[in-house]
């Protein structure tokens, strides 16, 4: 991770769930046990403004295209547990990065600590497997009040399932079904970017740097 003359970060080994909760409502995501927020990012030569979002899971309604995502996945089977850093993890990891053309991931260390399912909270792991072979997973931060999307990874030749999505929704279920009242899926841009699937949800909101959490209005 490379961070910016002025990204904010601090070092935190352990917060507890409450403090957690806090820290997301702050606009703060970590990478490992560095904690980080910042307004703008670069991409291509281009500045981008940065977004926090959440998802009031009081307000989620699965979208219609969100039941489509669902109903074509049905045959594929989905795992929670602890999170781990393994080599088939690792393996589908290769294939991911080999999406991207800058910025380029090294490591799920990039975004995990060397404890992934204590450190710097308890995280959970979505793996959606097609019979034993894996195809995507996602960790997910969990909180006293809410939870937060880590990171995700997929198989890229499984593009057409949109696993990214499904992995968020399965995400959002455990979340509303824990009695959480956030999701928090990460950062997307003001400007259009590959992150706009994230601000396709109902219930959303995004941090305004100077006025606090609005609802996303699109």
């Amino acid at each position: 991770m490379t961070l910016a003359k002025d990204d904010e970060h601090f070092l935190c080994l352990r917060a507890s769930p409450a403090r957690m909760d806090q820290l997301w409502s702050e606009g703060w995501r970590h990478f490992g046990v560095i904690f980080v927020r910042y307004r703008t990012s670069e991409h291509g030569g281009q500045q981008y403004s940065v977004l926090p979002l959440r998802i009031d899971l009081e307000r989620f309604a699965l979208h219609r295209s969100h039941k489509r995502i669902l109903a074509k996945n049905r045959d594929l089977r989905v795992l929670l547990r602890p999170s781990s850093i393994d080599r088939e993890k690792e393996a589908l990891f290769e294939k991911h990065r080999l999406r991207f053309e800058e910025n380029v991931p090294t490591s799920l260390f990039n975004f995990m600590s060397p404890d992934p399912a204590n450190a710097p909270c308890p995280n959970l792991e979505f793996c959606v497997y097609d019979a034993d072979k894996l195809l995507g997973t996602t960790f997910l931060d969990i909180g006293a009040t809410a939870t937060s999307a880590v990171y995700a990874f997929f198989d890229p030749a499984a593009a057409k399932r949109s696993l990214g999505i499904l992995m968020m929704l399965h995400s959002i279920q455990f979340s509303v079904e824990r009695g959480c009242r956030y999701y928090y899926p990460g950062y997307a841009y003001r400007e259009p970017f590959t992150y706009d699937y994230k601000k396709r949800f109902a219930g959303l909101e995004f941090l305004d740097w100077d006025d606090g959490w609005q609802p996303y209005l699109g």
